[in-house]
Order: structure tokens, then sequence, then C-alpha cells
């Protein structure tokens, strides 16, 4: 069966204080079809090469969005730096590799941060955290040039409803980019099919010899299928497709191998995220000598080749 992938959400927080809000966080994304990630329940892999805390800032580069949630416990420091906490380290690593991040922070750690930021080369105790090195960490991620979206709270209904909002403006900006995406693909489809016409015409106009020759190289690089390989696996630079053979190629390059004796069905496995692809040849594309058969734009349909992927994974452990 197929699966559509869904965004993967790191729920990063010190677990024993904000437990009850991150069971609230995990419905709440489950709802929205979305996939949380949380220690606790096992969604991080671990293996026996490395320390625990190295395998969460490994799966946060699997991750599409991570929501850090800063409340009044430092909680167990990170192995390289004392200074910080794990939770701490797991929102640096999201920056780093450049994940969409929503930061949350307790609303008496929020305002009493006002406080250390008067008081910081003082030696004072604070009422609302049992470390100063969270103040000192806020501080940090405040002074971010970007991806720094800090928002307080009180209960996980605050965080719930903010990010409500978060999502649905993130999902009406990929309605606009992918129409911003598509007009750029027609322009781009036109000033290919204006800069074939202008090689036919120039061609008929500068030669009488071998045309047939000349006009079957022309064709073969505007073939339709093109555009669909290109689309598919997006590849940017210019190729041609003139049999069965130079398709194979291109199949077999991207790690896919043939699994009917017509060659009509490939597949790939890419363990990275447990997908198998299925590539499927409909139709008639090749002649009897496997020459790709020529057709005119409105004679193809994206459908004469599908790409479809299957999740090798039956039933997720959580």
């Amino acid at each position: 069966m197929c699966t559509m992938s869904k965004p993967r959400v790191f729920i990063s927080s010190t677990f024993y204080d904000l437990r009850l809000v991150r069971l609230e966080l995990d419905k709440f994304l489950r709802v929205l079809g979305y996939e949380p990630v949380r220690n606790e329940t096992g969604d991080v892999p671990y293996g026996k090469t490395e320390s625990l805390e190295k395998y969460c800032y490994k799966e946060i580069e699997n991750v599409d969005i991570l929501i850090s949630i800063i409340g009044s416990r430092f909680g167990t420091s990170s192995e390289g730096d004392k200074a910080r906490s794990i939770s701490n380290m797991e929102l640096k690593t999201a920056l780093k590799e450049n994940k969409h991040v929503f930061i949350f922070i307790e609303k008496n750690v929020f305002i009493e941060y006002e406080t250390y930021l008067l008081n910081k080369d003082k030696e004072i105790e604070y009422k609302y955290v049992d470390n100063p090195n969270i103040y000192r960490f806020i501080e940090e991620i405040k002074a971010l040039p970007n991806n720094n979206n800090i928002k307080d709270f009180e209960t996980a209904d605050d965080i719930t409803s903010y990010l409500r909002e978060q999502f649905a403006g993130l999902m009406k900006q990929y309605f606009i980019d992918e129409q911003k995406y598509r007009e750029t693909n027609i322009i781009k489809d036109i000033n290919t099919t204006a800069d074939t016409l202008k090689k036919l015409v120039d061609y008929i106009q500068n030669t009488n010899q071998d045309k047939q020759e000349g006009l079957k190289e022309i064709i073969k690089t505007s073939h339709p299928i093109i555009k669909t390989l290109k689309d598919m696996f997006k590849i940017r630079y210019k190729f041609y497709i003139e049999n069965y053979n130079d398709l194979a190629n291109l199949l077999q390059a991207r790690g896919f191998r043939k699994t009917t004796d017509d060659g009509n069905v490939y597949e790939k496995i890419d363990d990275s995220n447990n997908e198998k692809y299925i590539l499927t040849i409909k139709g008639r594309i090749f002649d009897d000598d496997d020459n790709l058969i020529y057709f005119k734009p409105e004679e193809w349909s994206d459908d004469m080749i599908t790409l479809m992927s299957e999740s090798l994974i039956e039933d997720l452990p959580f």
C-alpha cells in the first residue's frame, strides 16, 4: 500500500517537569496527521556505537520541524558542553541543520529573564529556574539573526493554538510557492519550445543536406519523455533518450533494477528512509527495434511513466 510521507516533528524539552506538555503536543500533532518524535516513546533509534545523546542529535537530521520547550529545569548536561543541557544542544543541532524551529519558554521563566539581564554579572539566585545557564542559553538564541521565533506559554493549549496558526500559514505559503513553481516551469517550457523551433527554422534555412538525420537529432532532444524524466528525478543537465538501453542505463545509474522480463517495471530500495520506489512504463513507447517512438506533445501523457513509493515498515512501533 502506498503511503504519503508525514512531516516529522521532534519534541525537545526536559522530561519530568514538562511530560504532560509533551503528551498534549504528541496528541495534537497526531490529530493533524504529523509524526511526533519523542525520546521517551522509543521514536529515536539507538545503536551500540555511540552515546544515547548523540543518537538524539542524529535523529534531528531526519525530522522536518523541531519544537523546543524551555521550562524551569536545566535537565541533564550535555557530555560535550556541561554549560548546556541535552535539550539545549538538540535545539542548536536543529538550527545548524537549518530545520524549521519553534521555541516556547514558560511564562514565569520568560518574565524573570529580564531580571537576569539586569543581574547577569552578579551571583544571585533565581526563583523560577534551577540553573542560571537556562537564561544564558535564552540570551544566546535571542541573539540569533534568524530562525529564533520565541513565544512564552502557560499551558499546552497556548503552544498548540500558536502552532495551529503557524502550520496553517506554512501551508498557505506552500500553495503560493507551488503556484510560482508551476508558472516558472510554464515559462521554461515556452522558452524551450521556442528554442527548438528556432533550431528547426535555422536548420531548414541553412542546409539542404541530410535534413532527415538532422531533424531526428533535434527531435530526440525535445521528446516529451525528457521533460517527464527531468521532473521525476530532478535532472538539471541536458540529455536525450534514443532507445530502450538509454532509459535502462539512466534508471540503473539511479539505483533502479528491472523486475519484469519486458522491462516495464523497475524498483529501488532506499534503506535510509525505509521506502521502496517503483517505476512503471505504461503503453508502447519503444518500437520493435527498441528505438524510442516519437510523440507529439499532445500525444504524450505523463502517466506513461509513473513513479510510486511504498513504505517498507508494516506497523510503526508507536
